[in-house]
């Protein structure tokens, strides 16, 4: 009796397992059909969008993923600068962007570029513009924002594919989830320039060991099911993010610490390279290391987006904590907070900020210079005497090397690329300063004042010396190579 109710689970199990598998069998194949059907079509719209040249040969098309181009940052000063290397070497290529600056004509952001970053293109670049970057805005998803921006990417980057098909693709914004679209069924060489990784190892230790970051709130921090729930998505998102990371041909990283974390993910140890993104270090090494005068106050700078992460509060309430330390002097110092608005979400960002300032009082020893032109900058910097960063874990820093080479004795963040690779010893000689919170902050920035000008001087020097292998005819060399295999 046992062995007749056994057999017919048997044949149960059979019955249900087997009508499920041809059903699975049907649904990949109809898929696989669906993705070679799409790839034919787009290599037919590729052909039909692309004319041939005058020598009956069509050329060969570049293209970069930056949603972004116009906002002003040292991500948009590496697309222009690798535009700019690629040209001079590629002459007879076509290059197009994928942008999102829809409220911006093609000659506003090469002019933008120009006034900035003091670069300018010598051949022509065509803006393909998207209509449905708000499916990568953060605010879009006030959970699950990782997830919802990722596959927003590929929505977007769908809308890129069908408006322009390259034979090279190079992502150089971070959204490495446009990546297999491109190659599979774009039929890209695919390419990625990766300035922060979108989930980090860090980032799953903040929540393992429930931290509070400004991407974990303190709600889930002082709840373990919560946290246990979100470090498991986390490590899910981590698994799909190695796998689309991986579609990549040549992989870039800006600093150490982003290779360490990408060789972690990805897994692409043979095509992966550090590239120093380009820092316009001649400009600021022209500027005249000028004697200090007692007369003139002296001036604090920051430099950087303002964005969340870059964590400018940290900055405010230090400067506040360093006003009090020197409440007596006659000269107190002024804190310039230099930095681009990318959107509405930024503006009211600086808001804020400002705000705060009136909380603690120093409203008057604290300016904003938001979207300043590149000159204007350039003065700040010649005239100021510290260089503040407060960005946890910070890919890399450009602002952090301007200053340095401006001549600015440099405070920066003690983790991430400031710490690996920036504020480093040059032949063993300081080149700048490390801090972690509000008090190790302070207490630096008076130190620094403090030191005798023959002494701040040294430092100064130092640190102009080490940056010159941040260079931007350092980057066009070593970016060239690493994208050299893309074009065989």
């Amino acid at each position: 009796m046992a062995v007749s109710t056994f057999n017919q689970f048997i044949r149960l199990l059979y019955s249900l397992i087997i009508p499920a598998l041809i059903l699975s069998g049907v649904l990949c194949l109809c898929l696989l059909l669906l993705l070679c059907g799409l790839r034919l079509w787009l290599q037919w719209r590729k052909n039909l969008l692309i004319p041939p040249g005058n020598d009956g040969k069509k050329p060969l098309v570049i293209a970069f993923f930056h949603p972004y181009c116009n906002a002003g940052g040292g991500g948009e000063r590496v697309l222009w600068c690798a535009l700019r290397a690629l040209q001079k070497k590629y002459k007879d290529a076509s290059y197009v962007v994928y942008t999102g600056d829809t409220d911006a004509t093609a000659e506003n952001i090469l002019e933008g570029a120009y006034r900035r970053f003091n670069i300018r293109l010598k051949h022509p670049v065509k803006f393909v513009f998207l209509n449905r970057r708000y499916l990568v805005e953060a605010s879009v998803y006030p959970y699950f924002t990782l997830l919802g921006q990722s596959l927003g990417s590929l929505f977007l980057g769908w809308e890129a594919l069908t408006k322009c098909i390259p034979d090279i693709y190079i992502d150089s914004m971070g959204y490495a989830f446009t990546l297999p679209l491109f190659k599979y069924l774009g039929g890209c060489k695919i390419g990625c320039y990766v300035h922060y990784p979108t989930i980090s190892t860090d980032m799953l230790s903040v929540v393992r060991n429930q931290h509070a970051q400004f991407n974990n709130a303190a709600v889930i921090t002082k709840n373990p099911l919560l946290s246990k729930m979100k470090l498991v998505y986390y490590y899910f998102f981590a698994s799909i993010y190695g796998l689309v990371g991986s579609c990549s041909d040549t992989v870039m990283v800006n600093s150490t610490w982003t290779l360490n974390h990408i060789l972690s993910l990805w897994r692409c140890s043979n095509c992966t390279s550090i590239v120093y993104p380009p820092c316009d270090v001649q400009t600021f090494l022209d500027i005249p290391l000028q004697e200090e005068k007692r007369t003139i106050e002296p001036t604090i700078v920051s430099v950087s987006q303002f964005r969340p992460e870059k964590d400018h509060s940290l900055q405010i309430r230090a400067f506040a904590k360093l006003l009090a330390k020197t409440g007596g002097q006659e000269l107190l110092p002024k804190l310039i907070l230099i930095g681009g608005c990318r959107n509405l979400d930024d503006d009211q960002r600086v808001n804020e900020l400002k705000k705060l300032c009136q909380e603690l009082g120093i409203e008057k020893k604290v300016e904003f210079k938001v979207n300043i032109p590149f000159e204007e900058l350039k003065k700040l910097l010649a005239d100021a005497t510290i260089g503040l960063h407060t960005m946890w874990n910070e890919h890399f820093g450009i602002g952090i090397v301007e200053c340095m080479a401006a001549g600015i004795i440099i405070l920066a963040h003690n983790s991430g690329g400031p710490k690996l690779d920036i504020v480093v010893p040059y032949e063993r000689n300081m080149t700048g300063f490390l801090a972690e919170d509000e008090d190790g902050y302070a207490d630096s920035m008076a130190y620094i004042f403090s030191l005798s000008p023959a002494k701040r001087l040294q430092i100064r020097q130092n640190a102009r010396q080490s940056v010159k292998r941040f260079a931007e005819q350092e980057f066009e060399e070593t970016f060239l190579l690493s994208v050299e295999q893309l074009f065989k």
